[in-house]
């Protein structure tokens, strides 16, 4: 899949335009000045940048080089410090109880890793701390506004609901929007949104 990624983020315009998801701007002010946030998949960097402009501490961590080297340049254009890593997610050694927030935006999964994955994540988050996800759900496959083709790879509520069940959640909404993040994610689109925060200790 690295290669796959490599390709999509091989030119020089960012496939997914520099600017943060819309659903992650309207849910950052849950995060704080020096939080610790753990980006997965943050490709060419546009989420992990923004959210290192607003003063946190960021990991943006993807199977991409080439979307990697493109989110360090993103970052020292905004004159700010972005943590990197190189990883495949699914082998990954995913830290534990060490961030604050995970953003996972447009991240998906097959339908037998995504339990483990989305157990990884909320193991991730120390207590207290906040899941902000967005995904495309089956009623994308209508549209062509990107996303995977694939029905596996696509999420609904109820799947969301059970793998993240030890955390407490906010929002959870299956709705239709309008995306204008790029040139692959451009017109109607089907998403699913997930808020959830990670019980704190003693509650």
């Amino acid at each position: 899949m690295s290669a796959f990624w490599d390709g999509k983020f091989s030119g020089d315009a960012y496939a997914y335009g520099t600017a943060p998801n819309a659903h992650l701007l309207e849910q950052a002010d849950h995060l704080f000045l020096g939080a610790k946030v753990l980006v997965p998949g943050d490709g060419e960097g546009r989420n992990g940048v923004w959210l290192a402009r607003q003063g946190m501490d960021v990991l943006s961590v993807d199977g991409s080089a080439v979307g990697l080297d493109k989110a360090r340049r993103l970052a020292a254009a905004s004159n700010v410090p972005l943590k990197t890593q190189q990883a495949d997610l699914l082998a990954w050694d995913w830290p534990e109880a060490a961030f604050d927030g995970v953003v996972s935006i447009f991240l998906h999964f097959s339908a037998a890793d995504r339990p483990r994955m989305h157990a990884a994540m909320a193991a991730a988050l120390r207590p207290g701390g906040i899941l902000i996800l967005e995904a495309f759900r089956p009623g994308q496959l209508e549209y062509s506004s990107g996303g995977p083709k694939d029905p596996d790879l696509l999420y609904r509520a109820e799947d969301l609901r059970a793998d993240f069940a030890g955390l407490r959640i906010d929002l959870l909404e299956e709705g239709d929007c309008v995306l204008d993040e790029g040139p692959l994610h451009q017109g109607p689109a089907a998403t699913v949104r997930l808020i959830a925060h990670k019980p704190s200790e003693g509650i």
